[in-house]
């Protein structure tokens, strides 16, 4: 079963390298997709994003890494015979956020949402909280 995990990626984070890493196991193949968002201004070029993730894909047998700028999420796995999309959460907000859009991507397509917990560890970790602090001079995005 081939499975999707979207996210803009911007940057990559160790909570994502995390999920990617489960989802691969779960999994007979995982396309870790950027998907671009018109409504977020990028932080990180799209190469740039598709790097780190080739670089987290490293040893994890199945995965591909692909980056999708049109559409809607259902239309690229229509395209690409994908019928599960892979979504890590970290809290109550992320499931607030993501349920709604699970719920329109069965509704639309008939796609599944599996939902990956983040590692308590790493859930206080956002792409927004990896910036700032590398803006400052603390740490570099994970790659």
């Amino acid at each position: 079963m081939r499975a999707l995990y979207p996210g803009s990626f911007d940057p990559v984070t160790p909570g994502h390298h995390d999920v990617l890493r489960r989802a691969a196991l779960l999994f007979d193949e995982v396309v870790v997709c950027v998907m671009l968002n018109p409504s977020k201004a990028g932080r990180f070029p799209v190469e740039e994003r598709l790097d780190r993730l080739r670089e987290a894909a490293t040893g994890l047998a199945g995965v591909a890494v692909d980056s999708h700028t049109g559409g809607l999420l259902v239309d690229y796995c229509r395209g690409k015979g994908i019928d599960v999309v892979i979504r890590g959460v970290r809290d109550g907000h992320d499931l607030d956020h993501e349920v709604p859009m699970a719920l329109m991507n069965h509704e639309l397509a008939g796609i599944e949402t599996v939902f990956i917990a983040a590692d308590p560890e790493r859930a206080h970790i956002s792409s927004t909280l990896v910036t700032e602090v590398g803006r400052r001079g603390r740490i570099k995005p994970a790659g």
